[in-house]
């Protein structure tokens, strides 16, 4: 990474108001970079976003992907040259309940991002923040490359492989050489980190319920999932970004973030090394209810972002249990979190430059 390329650099972020987009706004405003913002409002079960006080130093505009007028109009106005789009509906639960909506934003959303892009002509990167589960799940052993086949078995892993598809269709069809824009995906495995606090996602789950004494509920305690912490993938794409701006469409493809293939781990070892961590009565027991099919194993072969991006994790996922563990203590403290955020984004970032 290099700060120097951000400082001043104009970046659109959509989904800033999300768990991700939000922690990587703040990394770009850290870094100098001048941020728009464009999603909806945060959601009811989340407050990271107020607590993390980015709204005062970017500008956040509150609109729906859906919305191609006011998100060419955004465009026009904020004339970014990077832009991150994270805006989705990204739980796979919640795409069962709802697969027209999750369609309609996973995909048109895409595409309404792209054509006003190719609309406004200024922008010199895109990263398509897409998903680890858009690949056409083998259920093996062996870690996922970016040559796999796309696909999806549940509506949202097939929503996201479906803009996977529009995000090649555009870049092939609109933006070749000449046009000056190079579009890249970026797949990330299951990130875990301060902050987030989704009801569907595993790590907030055992937070909420053994905060409230109660017994958590797990759905599939063996299946594996490439887990990591949130900044490891958002620092995979902020390099991811200025390779396409420095060098073009020779990075303008798909790229995987994710932990080292053997650190992928189960569902149940996650649960039993937070309640270890947690030295407290944290119980846990497999859920009876009927389950959607979800994927049971999932790994990523992220060596092609090694060797080329110059990428690799700092953490593991012992590492991401710790980071939410003391997000969790500050925050019941009543400490400042916009000034806890900005440490750990500042103490990973002098992590990564060490290692580099």
């Amino acid at each position: 990474m290099r700060p120097d390329f951000w400082r001043g650099r104009r970046v659109l972020v959509t989904g800033h108001t999300g768990f991700k987009g939000c922690w990587l706004a703040k990394w770009l405003v850290r870094m100098g970079a001048v941020v728009t913002g464009y999603a909806l409002e945060a959601e009811a079960h989340s407050n990271l976003y107020l607590l993390s006080g980015v709204e005062q130093d970017m500008s956040s505009v509150i609109g729906d992907v859906q919305d191609f007028g006011r998100l060419s109009a955004v465009i026009d106005q904020a004339r970014p040259e990077v832009v991150f789009h994270l805006a989705a509906q990204a739980q796979v639960r919640e795409a069962y309940r709802h697969p027209m909506e999750t369609y309609a934003i996973n995909v048109m959303g895409t595409v309404h991002l792209l054509e006003a892009i190719r609309q406004h002509g200024q922008v010199k990167a895109v990263v398509n923040v897409t998903t680890d589960k858009c690949y056409e799940n083998q259920e093996w052993f062996w870690p996922y490359r970016e040559s796999d086949a796309l696909g999806g078995a549940d509506p949202y892993s097939s929503s996201k492989a479906c803009s996977e598809m529009v995000t090649q269709a555009y870049r092939s069809s609109f933006f070749q050489q000449d046009i000056g824009t190079a579009m890249a995906t970026a797949r990330a495995g299951n990130v875990v980190g301060g902050g987030d606090a989704s009801p569907e996602r595993l790590v907030p789950g055992m937070m909420a319920a053994w905060e409230k004494g109660e017994i958590l509920e797990i759905r599939m305690p063996h299946a594996v999932r490439p887990w990591q912490y949130v900044l490891e993938p958002l620092r995979g794409y902020m390099v991811l970004a200025e390779h396409l701006t420095a060098h073009g469409q020779q990075y303008a493809s798909s790229w995987n973030f994710g932990p080292l293939a053997q650190e992928a781990c189960s569902v149940e070892a996650v649960v039993k090394k937070m309640a270890e961590k947690l030295d407290s009565k944290c119980e846990w027991r497999v859920s009876q209810q009927d389950q959607p099919h979800e994927a049971h194993q999932l790994r990523l072969d992220c060596s092609k972002s090694a060797a080329l991006l110059n990428w690799r994790p700092l953490m593991n996922w012992m590492d991401a249990l710790d980071e939410v563990i003391a997000w969790h203590h500050h925050w019941k403290s009543g400490a400042n979190m916009a000034d806890f955020m900005n440490q750990r984004v500042d103490s990973y970032q002098a992590r990564a430059v060490c290692a580099s």
